[in-house]
C-alpha cells in the first residue's frame, strides 16, 4: 500500500510563505541593482559619445586652422598641410564611387547616417576622412544627406538634388544606384572626348619632335659631308638646312611659342572658360559637331532616365534640372528650347507632355524615337532612357575608335613621307657625287 503523504504544518507554510518573499525581494533588488547598471552603462556610453563628438569638432577645428609658424611653439609638421584653401568638386570616378557605395550600404538596410560613418573608417586620406567627418556632423544635426552634401560644396547641384528628391519618395537607393551610372557613363565621355582630342595633338607633336631633330641635329652633319667633297647642298636639301638653321637661331623664341601654346592648352582644359573657348573653335568642325551632339543627346537620355525613376515630375522639374546639364550650344538653341516651349505651351497650342514635346522637338530621330514612343504607351519611359543613352554611348565610342582607326595610319604615313623626302634629298646628291669620284 502507498504510504499517505503527510500534509505540512502551519509551521512549515509560514516558513515557505516567507522563503518565497525573502526569493521575490532579492529577485527585485536584483533587478533594481541590473537596472542601475544599464543605466550608469548608458550614461558612460553617452558620455563617451558626447566626448567624442567633442574630440571630433576639436580635430575639425584644428584641421582647417591656419597654418602655424614653425617658430610657434604649436606647430606640427604633420598638420600644417591638412588646411583645405580651396574647394574642389569631386571628380566624375569620386562621385560613382561615392553613389555605388552608398547605394550598397542603403540596399543592405543601413541608414545613411551608419553609412557616412562606416565610409569615414573606411577611408584612409585624410581629405577623404574630412569629407566624411563634414558629411556626418551635418547629418547628426539636420538629418539630411542632401543639405549635408550641399554644404560642403564639393557635389554637384544636381547630384544633390536628386538625392533629396530620393529621401523625400523614400527611394535613395535607387536614386544612388541611378546617380552612380549616370557617373561613371560621364567619365567614359570624357575619356572618350580626351581620346578624339589630345591623341592626333599627341602623334601630330612627335612628327613634329622627328622632324625638327632631322632639320637641327641630322642635316648639319650631311652638310659637313658635301663640304669635305668640296661641295653645297642645293635644291630642296639647302632649303631644308636653312629652315633647319633658322630653328636653331630663334631657338629660344621656339620654346617661349611652345611653353605659352602648353599654358594655352593647359587653361583650355582645366577652366570652365578655357572649355568653352575649346568647344566653340572644335565646333568648325563638322565631324566634332557631330560627336558633341550625340554626347548631349546621351547625357540628356541619361539625365531623363534619372528624372523617371526618381519619381520627380519630368516636365515642370525634371527637365529644366536635365537641361542645365547641357554644354552644347547647338544642341540647346535647335532642340531644348523647342522642347521647353513645348512643355510651358502658348496661346495656340496647349502645353504637351514630356514624351510629346521630346518628339517634336527632334531630340531623338529614327529607332530611338519609335522606342520611346513604345515606352510611352507601355509605361516604361524610364528603362528607354537608359537603353537609348547606352546605345548613345556606343555610338559614340564606336565613333571614335573608327576615326582614330583611320588617323593613326595617316599621320605614320606622312611622317614616312616627310622623313623619306629629307632623306632623299640629301642622299640622291650625295650618292651621284660619290659615283664620279
Amino acid at each position: 500500500m502507498k504510504e499517505k503523504q503527510t500534509k505540512p504544518s502551519k509551521q512549515q507554510k509560514l516558513e515557505e510563505k516567507k522563503n518565497r518573499k525573502k526569493r521575490l525581494e532579492e529577485a527585485k533588488q536584483a533587478e533594481k541593482e541590473r537596472a542601475a547598471k544599464r543605466k550608469a552603462r548608458d550614461a558612460e556610453r553617452k558620455a563617451r559619445r558626447k566626448a567624442r563628438k567633442a574630440d571630433l569638432k576639436a580635430e575639425k577645428k584644428i584641421r582647417r586652422a591656419k597654418p602655424l609658424s614653425p617658430s610657434d611653439p604649436a606647430y606640427d609638421p604633420l598638420r600644417d598641410d591638412t588646411r583645405r584653401k580651396k574647394v574642389k568638386q569631386l571628380s566624375f570616378p569620386e562621385l560613382a564611387h561615392f553613389c555605388e557605395q552608398m547605394s550598397m550600404i542603403l540596399k543592405a538596410g543601413i541608414s545613411s547616417l551608419e553609412g557616412i560613418e562606416m565610409m569615414e573608417g573606411d577611408y584612409t586620406s585624410r581629405k577623404d576622412q574630412d569629407l566624411m567627418l563634414d558629411i556626418r556632423l551635418s547629418m547628426e544635426e539636420t538629418g539630411e544627406l542632401s543639405s549635408s552634401m550641399k554644404k560642403t560644396g564639393v557635389f554637384p547641384d544636381y547630384m544633390i538634388d536628386m538625392i533629396k528628391l530620393g529621401e523625400e519618395s523614400g527611394s535613395l537607393d535607387d536614386v544612388m544606384d541611378s546617380l552612380e551610372r549616370y557617373y561613371t557613363r560621364e567619365e567614359q565621355l570624357r575619356t572618350s572626348i580626351q581620346s578624339a582630342v589630345f591623341y592626333p595633338l599627341i602623334m601630330s607633336s612627335m612628327i613634329v619632335v622627328v622632324i625638327t631633330v632631322l632639320l637641327v641635329r641630322v642635316m648639319p652633319i650631311f652638310n659637313q659631308v658635301f663640304k669635305q667633297l668640296g661641295t653645297e647642298m642645293t635644291g630642296l636639301a639647302a632649303v631644308l638646312m636653312n629652315f633647319g638653321d633658322l630653328i636653331s637661331r630663334y631657338s629660344i623664341v621656339i620654346v617661349i611659342v611652345l611653353a605659352l601654346a602648353l599654358l594655352l592648352a593647359l587653361f583650355c582644359v582645366k577652366t570652365q572658360i578655357g572649355r568653352r573657348l575649346s568647344r566653340s573653335i572644335l565646333r568648325l568642325s563638322k565631324s566634332f559637331r557631330t560627336l558633341n551632339e550625340q554626347v548631349a543627346t546621351c547625357r540628356f537620355a541619361e539625365g531623363m532616365s534619372i528624372v523617371f525613376k526618381s519619381g520627380m515630375d519630368p516636365a515642370t522639374k525634371g527637365f529644366p534640372m536635365v537641361r542645365d546639364l547641357n554644354e552644347d550650344s547647338d544642341f540647346e538653341k535647335k532642340k531644348l528650347r523647342k522642347c521647353a516651349a513645348l512643355l510651358e505651351g502658348g496661346k495656340n497650342h496647349p502645353p504637351e507632355g514630356i514624351t510629346e514635346a521630346i518628339e517634336h522637338a527632334g531630340i531623338f530621330e529614327g529607332m530611338y524615337l519609335r522606342q520611346l514612343s513604345v515606352a510611352s504607351k507601355t509605361g516604361s519611359v524610364e528603362t528607354a532612357m537608359d537603353q537609348i543613352a547606352t546605345s548613345y554611348q556606343d555610338m559614340i565610342d564606336t565613333s571614335i575608335s573608327n576615326k582614330l582607326a583611320i588617323l593613326e595610319p595617316a599621320l605614320i604615313i606622312i611622317l614616312s613621307m616627310v622623313v623619306g623626302a629629307i632623306l632623299i634629298s640629301v642622299m640622291f646628291p650625295l650618292l651621284s657625287i660619290m659615283a664620279t669620284l
